[in-house]
């Protein structure tokens, strides 16, 4: 049974449909498998086993009369929802204290297309404080841990999805990402995760809510053990839901319309590697290697530094949002952030220590001159990236300075989700690959990114380099500890 921990859920969906094995097989499998590790990971913090185990029963029920929809890819196969989405009867606090007894009496609008598909969630997982940090920390359930190491950092804000999805204990998962928080955790915990092209998923059903502009920033995807899952939930997930205003009609182009040999693949080099490490400059250099031996043409490109990223980031963000990131914390009603960071350094905390930074500095926004000057600067960067990249190119791009750090160690470094902040405001689609472990068993990984609406390259390269490289590793074979497979 251990085996069907590194299975797609594609591969599980067909193996169902075909009752090679039963979905209740398939579902108790990974509850055991979540009881097994989430003590440890921390990563899970509210389960559903009991409704998932009829919910499994049913599908059994279903298939053993022939009764299969052909709108149910994922019937009968198990997931994982970030608690920052309403999944109904679930808790949906978004690690607020304030919140700690919300309960969804809905589902989120994704949540309710992957239920729709078919798929059966075992329970939802843990995040940063209203999602707005790169370690999964929160008052309300604490801190996850790594997949590969438990003293290092999982990532955030959708640390919780990596770190049970890296463990072998769920197939895929629903996560949210406004400045990296599928891709950072994704890389951290060494799988595959997917920012969409802004405007491709609705957000509706997500706390924070995320208002009209911000909406252009955030966006809602999947993370998964195995790459051929991406494109399917993507097409799950994506479309107008009349609700989500920001959503609009774009079009998924197939995966079989891309030839890897006539792609044009932009290596970004210059100001972001001045802090890349060696074991990750080495992975991305190794990625356009083996791209190129694919007959992908090279072509080096160079970008602003992580630093710049942030600043753009913040202009944009400030400029669209009319909800101090204070009020967000006080769940409607301002916090006191110098009160609460008094409260903090006494041993009271009503927020986390990163969470109340934050709220600090959103009273201090940049000068409408300096906002004017960085947003003009994020309009000539995205027309100059569409016009470089193209319609058949993609870039590749680092997606941290280092491995994943240790656990708490983000809060000293506050600046590195530049790397994939950067995208967010540009709107561009990403895909974040694994490339195997280095010689300490931490995951490398690069970013693939895009252009708005060529969701389908990034995910067909993210494919490709799965072939080449292995992909995911399971965290407790021991034997696959170099970075690479031998070319």
């Amino acid at each position: 049974m251990s085996s069907l921990f590194g299975l797609s859920a594609t591969c599980l969906a067909e193996m169902i449909r075909n009752k090679t094995i039963s979905s209740r097989e398939v579902v108790e499998t990974h509850i055991f498998r979540i009881k097994r590790v989430n003590k440890r990971l921390n990563a899970v913090v509210k389960t559903r086993f009991d409704e998932a185990r009829k919910e499994a029963q049913k599908v059994d029920e279903i298939v053993n009369c022939g009764d299969i929809r052909k709108d149910q890819p994922f019937l009968g196969v198990p997931c994982t929802i970030k608690e920052s989405f309403c999944l109904a009867g679930m808790p949906n606090s978004s690690g607020l204290l304030s919140r700690k007894k919300h309960i969804a009496r809905q589902d989120a609008t994704t949540v309710q297309r992957i239920k729709q598909s078919g798929a059966i969630p075992l329970g939802v997982t843990n995040l940063s404080e209203v999602c707005m940090w790169m370690e999964s920390y929160n008052p309300v359930y604490g801190i996850t841990r790594n997949a590969y190491q438990h003293f290092r950092s999982a990532g955030g804000s959708s640390g919780g999805e990596a770190a049970i999805i890296a463990s072998g204990a769920s197939p895929f998962g629903l996560g949210s990402d406004i400045g990296g928080s599928i891709r950072m955790p994704a890389f951290f915990n060494g799988i595959f995760g997917h920012k969409p092209t802004a405007g491709l998923v609705p957000n509706t059903g997500h706390f924070p809510d995320a208002e009209e502009g911000v909406s252009g920033i955030q966006t809602s995807g999947p993370l998964c053990r195995r790459a051929e899952d991406l494109m399917p939930l993507l097409k799950i997930m994506a479309g107008p839901d009349d609700i989500d205003s920001a959503c609009y009609d774009i079009p998924l182009h197939p995966i079989s319309s891309v030839d890897i040999d006539e792609l044009t693949i932009h290596n970004c080099l210059m100001k972001p590697y001045i802090h890349v490490s060696l074991d990750l400059f080495s992975a991305q250099q190794q990625c356009i290697g083996a791209l190129k031996r694919g007959g992908a043409k090279i072509k080096d490109i160079k970008l602003i530094g992580n630093i710049k990223s942030v600043d753009l980031w913040f202009s944009m963000l400030q400029s669209v949002s009319n909800i101090p990131f204070g009020q967000i914390l006080g769940n409607g009603k301002p916090i006191k952030p110098i009160e609460e960071l008094i409260k903090w350094m006494a041993g009271k905390p009503s927020h986390s220590f990163p969470a109340i930074i934050t709220a600090i500095m959103d009273q201090f926004p940049n000068s409408k001159k300096i906002m004017k000057k960085n947003l003009k600067e994020i309009e000539k960067l995205k027309k100059y990236l569409i016009e470089t990249i193209g319609k058949n190119g993609i870039m590749v791009y680092p997606s941290h300075p280092t491995m994943a750090p240790r656990n708490y160690l983000s809060a000293i470094t506050p600046f590195r989700w530049g790397y994939t902040g950067i995208f967010n405001i540009l709107g561009f689609p990403v895909t974040q690959v694994p490339l195997g472990l280095n010689k300490n068993n931490l995951p490398t990984g690069v970013q693939i990114v895009s252009i708005p609406g060529n969701d389908h390259l990034t995910i067909a390269v993210a494919m490709e380099l799965e072939k080449i490289f292995g992909g995911w590793v399971i965290p407790e074979n021991k034997k696959r500890d170099i970075i690479f497979k031998n070319q």
